[in-house]
């Protein structure tokens, strides 16, 4: 029985050997699992880092290269601008001091009234001056300054001429002042002082003070309303081939015009600016009607909506 005993005691103590054996294997694997999953952690872990130091070098590297590149096109654009300005600068000196660019020759265009010296003369322009030393302003303000001046543009003919296109305002009319005329033109402006009517239908009956009758100067308001009609009785004379023939229109009242026809030694009466088709036409039958020479008036000043009839009235 003992010896029974003792050899279950054996197996028993055997087996007890090889659990704890087996425990410490298992321990051993556990512990070798855990330093691998650390390891493996820890190898990954630095990948991730590795990579995300890659990533962030990679930005830095393109920020870099960007700063370049912006660098390198603003010194390309300084450096392109500054040639420009210097080419520009020199361009510009050469302009100024070359005698290349003196002026040569001063040519008036379009101008039939001011002669070209006298254009020239108004504009303060001089030959042998450098064509880029005077502003074109200045000039065409110098030259607005004649009231015969409606409007110019002064151009650069380079390299050594300049030009003067003007367009002028037209005698129209002229009007008594003192012992002489005043040349005026459809707006109203005063042009010119002068002897001679100019061979112009002379205008009488104004309102503008004669110290306000100045070359420069447009007649007043109430001349500039008036002269609007005279401008219509005109036309509708000329459609009927007698505005040649007026030679003086009297203003003084609004509502009786008077024509004088001095060649042909009659005066029309017209009335106000109504009807001045039907006025004129009956003007012209008149005249048509006593030949030249036969001194009278014309009356055509009634009211033709209520049976009035024209009528002549021979001087006696």
């Amino acid at each position: 029985m003992a010896i029974i005993h003792k050899k279950h005691s054996e197996e028993a103590e055997k087996k007890k050997q090889m659990r704890e054996r087996e425990k410490r294997i298992q321990q051993k694997n556990k512990e070798k699992n855990t330093i691998d999953d650390d390891f493996d952690t820890v190898i990954n872990m630095t990948n991730r880092n590795n990579k995300k130091v890659v990533t962030q070098h990679k930005k830095q590297q393109e920020q870099y290269n960007k700063k370049v590149q912006k660098r390198k096109k603003r010194n390309k654009r300084i450096i392109k601008w500054t040639s420009i300005a210097v080419i520009v600068i020199g361009g510009v000196i050469f302009a100024l001091c070359s005698p290349i660019f003196n002026i040569k020759s001063i040519t008036a265009v379009n101008n039939n009234i001011l002669s070209q010296d006298t254009l020239i003369s108004l504009s303060g322009l001089k030959t042998d001056q450098n064509i880029f030393r005077f502003l074109k302003s200045d000039v065409e303000k110098n030259l607005k300054e004649n009231p015969y001046v409606e409007s110019v543009r002064v151009n650069r003919k380079l390299p050594d001429t300049v030009e003067i296109d003007v367009t002028e305002r037209q005698r129209n009319f002229s009007i008594k002042f003192l012992n002489g005329y005043a040349y005026i033109n459809n707006q109203g402006y005063i042009l010119e002082i002068s002897e001679e009517n100019g061979g112009l239908p002379v205008i009488q009956g104004t309102e503008t003070t004669e110290e306000n009758i100045a070359p420069g100067n447009r007649l007043d308001l109430n001349d500039l309303k008036k002269l609007e009609t005279v401008i219509k009785i005109m036309k509708v004379a000329k459609e009927n081939e007698i505005a040649e023939k007026i030679s003086v229109l009297d203003i003084s009242n609004k509502d009786e015009y008077i024509l004088y026809f001095e060649g042909e030694k009659k005066t029309a009466y017209l009335g106000d600016g109504s009807n001045l088709n039907t006025k004129l036409l009956y003007v012209k039958e008149i005249m048509e009607k006593y030949e030249a020479g036969k001194e009278g008036t014309i009356f055509v000043d009634g009211d033709f909506n209520n049976k009035f009839k024209a009528y002549f009235r021979e001087k006696v």
